[in-house]
């Protein structure tokens, strides 16, 4: 089984070669790109096409790696000890398993998406390295070594906040997901918004895509705010001309969807400002 674009996901011929050349060599694929491209979508898609379960680690900047593995529960197994109940006598009982150990004892093969994996401490990579590698850990409070019964499809992906260790990006298979060109993100826009106008979803995106370069902006409308201010245009049945802009504002309609921060606003508000002076 091979990945490609399934029905509800574009991806594009590069981003297909890596997702099957990752899976082909057992090895990690790293996928960075902006924030809303589609990576973590990426891994869910990739699971329903090659149809595998999927188990989600969603880190965070206090996640360690060690609850990948799992968390040895002392707490509870002391207030049990207090209470003289009877499970305290097995360690197991206070065991929680991680999601590298629930992926480890699938039964059948399984994706394992690490999300944003950049969030987390800079040692977070580098203390996953053997278990990435070797697909095997050791539980030191029972004696047992659990071995990954079916290698998971391992997908990481990071927003590029920080640098990764070069020891962890040599074990993965990198790919960086670049930002759609028009004629890509309107095949895109045709999966979630089928039949939009052509006038429409033009000049919906040739505005998007000017906001996108303009100099000074603080952060880049993404995919997926496209696709919710294309939504919020289709709601409000409004039609091309209605998107026209003129030097008395150059914010575009429904700006809020698109733009995310009162700096990117007050740049647009200065832009029109300008205009009008020297009209």
């Amino acid at each position: 089984m091979t990945f490609a674009s399934t029905d509800t996901y574009i991806a594009t011929e590069d981003l297909t070669v890596a997702v099957n050349a990752a899976v082909t060599l057992e090895r990690p694929l790293l996928v960075k790109g902006e924030p809303g491209t589609g990576k973590t979508e990426l891994a869910r898609q990739v699971a329903q096409a090659l149809g595998m379960e999927i188990i989600e680690w969603h880190i965070k900047s206090t996640t360690r790696a060690q609850q990948g593995l799992y968390e040895y529960d002392a707490v509870s197994r002391l207030r049990d000890s207090q209470l003289g109940d009877e499970r305290v006598h097995d360690v197991a009982n206070y065991i929680r398993k991680g999601k590298l150990w629930q992926a480890f004892e699938a039964g059948e093969r399984v994706v394992l998406l690490i999300d944003e994996i950049d969030k987390a401490d800079i040692e977070f990579p580098n203390d996953l390295l053997q278990e990435l590698d070797r697909m095997e850990f050791h539980v030191y409070e029972t004696g047992e070594t659990v071995r990954a019964a079916h290698r998971p499809v391992v997908i990481i992906t990071s927003n590029n906040e920080k640098e990764l260790p070069d020891a962890f990006l040599r074990r993965c298979f990198f790919h960086y997901i670049r930002f759609p060109d028009m004629e890509v993100m309107k095949a895109i826009v045709e999966v979630h918004h089928p039949g939009i106008k052509e006038r429409l979803l033009t000049t919906a995106l040739t505005q998007f895509y000017e906001i996108r370069e303009q100099a000074g902006l603080k952060k880049k409308p993404s995919t997926s705010e496209v696709l919710d201010w294309l939504k919020l245009l289709l709601a409000e049945d409004l039609d091309a001309d209605d998107l026209r802009r003129d030097a008395t504002t150059a914010l575009p309609r429904l700006h809020g969807a698109l733009l995310k921060n009162e700096q990117d606003v007050h740049l647009f508000e200065r832009l029109a400002f300008m205009a009008r002076r020297e009209r």
